[in-house]
């Protein structure tokens, strides 16, 4: 896969690019990530990439004119999504970062002062992304997530059974982990991890699974593929959560998603 990040900071990405599991992908030539700077495209004595806005207002507006002629000399293959990375974008997902990792190529251009020239959006962008919803000084940071969320998805980076089992792969949270010494400060861990009965420990991972999911990110489960069965551990929840309210209320109730088909 290739990946090209278009900053004005391309010292931010030497570290975290090659090092881990990121710089042993790259090193081994499943991925190859070139990082330009888009100032070596401005065409003024100056240098300048930004300038006021029209019509006033705080802050400085980063020009089109670089951003275009950095793209343009970039000669990404056709259709490569070119990400905006911004505030303002749909918040960056598992599934995206799976979505973006069956693909060959991939470009992401870090925002940065007070936004871009609104026909980078409109006219060079194909998508735009945020984090989440809170702003970083510039979108550097957000690029190096979302490269290292699609490069450890990509075959032969990391075992596939591995994934499989994270967070959010399957619509779900991660279950609880375990490992030595069994006894630590007088806690112990779950008798059935020790039991040996991996079937035991695959149904109790999923329980947990679930039940950790609908504790911590509710939201998630309208789109889970859950049993009849599992629908029920949630309803029961759901009951016992009412019963503990002092109130009573109804509202304490998580909402609960429709069984799979």
């Amino acid at each position: 896969m290739d990946i090209t990040v278009f900053t004005l900071f391309p010292e931010m990405f030497a570290v975290p690019l090659g090092v881990s599991i990121v710089g042993r992908a790259a090193a081994r030539g499943i991925v190859r990530i070139g990082v330009c700077n888009f100032r070596d495209f401005a065409t003024d004595k100056h240098r300048s990439v930004d300038d006021y806005p029209y019509g006033g207002g705080a802050g400085m507006v980063l020009r089109p004119e670089p951003l275009f002629a950095a793209v343009e000399a970039a000669n990404l293959p056709l259709g490569t999504p070119i990400i905006l990375l911004t505030p303002q974008g749909r918040t960056f997902n598992q599934e995206k970062a799976m979505h973006f990792a069956k693909l060959s190529s991939l470009a992401l251009i870090c925002g940065h002062y007070e936004g871009v020239d609104e026909r980078v959006r409109v006219h060079l962008a194909t998508e735009e992304l945020s984090l989440g919803d809170f702003v970083l000084t510039g979108g550097e940071i957000a690029a190096m997530a979302v490269v290292d969320a699609v490069v450890r998805l990509l075959p032969g980076v990391i075992d596939a059974t591995s994934i499989e089992e994270e967070s959010h792969h399957s619509g779900l949270l991660e279950y609880p982990h375990y490992t030595r010494p069994a006894e630590f400060r007088g806690l112990g861990v779950p008798d059935i991890v020790l039991s040996g009965n991996h079937g035991a420990i695959a149904k109790w991972r999923r329980e947990q699974a679930l039940r950790r999911t609908w504790l911590r990110r509710p939201d998630l489960l309208e789109n889970a593929n859950l049993t009849g069965h599992e629908l029920e551990h949630l309803r029961t929840w759901a009951l016992d959560e009412v019963v503990r309210s002092p109130l009573g209320d109804v509202t304490a109730t998580r909402a609960l998603p429709d069984a799979a088909e």
